[in-house]
């Protein structure tokens, strides 16, 4: 017998005892694949959230929009005590009315371009000269003095660009997701943290803030900054930044002022352009030619409010109590559709819900989705959940929330949670799961891929993974998790990009994906007991 015939057969044994501790509905599972297989909306639910209700930038009216849309949608396949819950901190609603850039002197010709969110915009059409802010010290801006009002600055750096050698898309190789469930629990980190960086990459980030002040103070018209990737098809375009003197990047991310808060700071119109348009421009007014351009930015802002979280229910039988959470952002970027961030994860968890309740299964706990708002500017819906209903730290100083590293104080919805998963790493399919550390998880997945049955689909990793909604459950000690996805072209091409469309998503994979929530979904709605949490967490109360 050889060596991979004997690993094999182990395999199979250890799937078998899994499974037999887990009490799995097979017939369910069979039929939820087989409402995949044959009666998906994904790609119908998609195009609604991507070529017509988006973008979803927070606090705007089109995140609004989209929501009244989402609700009469969840009401439409059967979900129950559909709502909205607003949470903290209030942000003003920013529309883009109109906009273009064209290059008018020493050619005519139109700039790939796309403004910041909640820039102001120019009060009608400037036709102005551009200005390169070639500076990297104070000296260098004291040569500008008396020479940008009403021009148009370019304030960045020229972008390197380099050819593309290597896909955009890629799926994950049997080598990574190997490496990944070979990590052991002495490899992570739990919490995740800003370094502060060396001197001198201090000094340049504070430097950017100063010049941005100076351009304001000598009344520029319009500051332009080269995209930061270097492909000119794609703009990566996030909010404006407000011109303020951090002493490090650390304090700025503890207590900067936000371009959408109510009392943030007038602040000049912001824009990204293309790499290589922008190089060009740099490269043209270094060689003594004049450029003008002509520009106009319109925007419509609204009065400062609450964001909100959109919350619908499943409910359970004879454990209705207890609950089941699945969740994806609905908030977008704006200069693309968010259809890869994260229109898949809400469609995902759409065509859950729609599985579920178009095959009639009753689960014994309550299945709620919950679709957040903020998770661009922080995770700031899925965190206020978590702080209202479930728990949040307490820091030496009394202080609580969910971010910090005190002892966890639980409030009574706790004890009827069971479980979160989040689906927010682009439309590829799914691959596995991270634990997070928590290995009493490992069997109870192992078990319900292995019912499953795709091959594609196996990889258990202990290790954690970052930067979306799950975080505010297991930052607390909650079980809270994020599938491992194929990357596809997600950080290539589209997240955050103005290319960020339908187009981008895969139908087999999304399809997928949606099977794996609903079972994973259905599954821990029907154990006998609650999902087991992290016995490794920090101090709690």
């Amino acid at each position: 017998m050889n060596r991979i015939f004997i690993l094999f057969f182990l395999l199979a044994v250890c799937m078998q005892l899994s499974s037999a501790q887990e009490k799995l509905d097979t017939a369910a599972i069979t039929k939820i694949k087989e409402e995949w297989l044959n009666r998906s909306l994904v790609m119908e639910i998609s195009s609604w959230l991507s070529d017509v209700h988006a973008p979803r930038l927070n606090w705007s009216p089109e995140y609004r929009e989209a929501a009244e849309w989402a609700v009469a949608k969840l009401k439409e396949y059967g979900a129950e005590n559909v709502h909205f819950e607003n949470f903290a901190p209030v942000g003003k609603g920013w529309s883009l009315k109109k906009f273009f850039l064209n290059i008018t002197e020493p050619r005519m010709f139109p700039v790939i371009a796309y403004p910041k969110a909640w820039s102001p915009g120019t009060r009608g059409t400037v036709d102005a000269k551009v200005i390169y802010l070639d500076a990297v010290n104070e000296s260098d801006l004291a040569k500008f003095h008396g020479k940008l009002k009403g021009k148009l600055v370019l304030i960045s750096e020229p972008v390197k660009v380099q050819p593309h050698f290597q896909p955009d898309a890629s799926r994950r190789a049997d080598s990574t997701l190997l490496q990944l469930a070979n990590r052991n629990i002495s490899d992570q980190n739990r919490f995740f943290r800003r370094e502060r960086g060396d001197s001198a990459s201090v000094q340049r980030f504070r430097f950017g803030f100063r010049k941005l002040e100076f351009c304001q103070s000598e009344g520029a018209a319009a500051v332009l900054e080269a995209n930061p990737g270097d492909d000119g098809t794609l703009l990566y375009v996030q909010g404006a930044t407000v011109p303020q003197m951090p002493q490090d990047p650390v304090e700025y991310f503890n207590n900067r002022k936000n371009p959408y808060d109510a009392d943030a700071p007038a602040f000049l119109p912001q824009i990204t352009v293309s790499a290589e348009q922008y190089n060009r421009l740099v490269r043209t007014i270094q060689k003594g030619i004049s450029v003008k351009a002509e520009m106009r930015l319109d925007v419509e802002t609204t009065k400062a409010d609450s964001s909100f979280n959109i919350i619908a229910e499943i409910p359970g039988t004879d454990l209705k109590n207890e609950t089941v959470l699945i969740g994806a952002h609905f908030d977008t970027w704006h200069s693309g559709t968010g259809a890869t961030d994260n229109g898949s994860g809400v469609t995902v968890c759409f065509e859950s819900l729609r599985i579920i309740k178009k095959l009639g299964l009753q689960p014994r706990r309550t299945i709620r989705i919950c679709l957040w708002g903020g998770e661009e500017e922080g995770l700031l819906g899925s965190h206020a959940y978590v702080k209202q209903h479930y728990a949040e730290r307490q820091n030496s100083s009394g202080q609580q929330g969910t971010n910090t590293t005190g002892p966890v104080i639980f409030k009574p919805e706790a004890s009827s949670f069971s479980v979160y998963f989040n689906n927010d790493n682009g439309g590829g399919r799914v691959r596995g799961v991270y634990l997070q550390s928590n290995e009493g998880a490992r069997s109870i997945f192992r078990s319900w891929l292995a019912a499953y049955d795709d091959p594609v689909a196996q990889t258990l990793t202990i290790a954690n993974t970052g930067g979306t909604d799950h975080q505010a459950f297991d930052g607390v000690g909650l079980p809270g998790f994020q599938f491992i996805q194929d990357p596809m072209d997600y950080s290539l091409r589209t997240r955050h990009s103005n290319m960020d469309v339908y187009d981008r998503l895969v139908e087999d994979d999304m399809k997928q994906a949606a099977t794996i929530m609903a079972l994973f979904a259905y599954n821990a709605a029907m154990r006998d007991q609650l999902f087991p949490r992290d016995s490794t967490m920090l101090q709690v109360k």
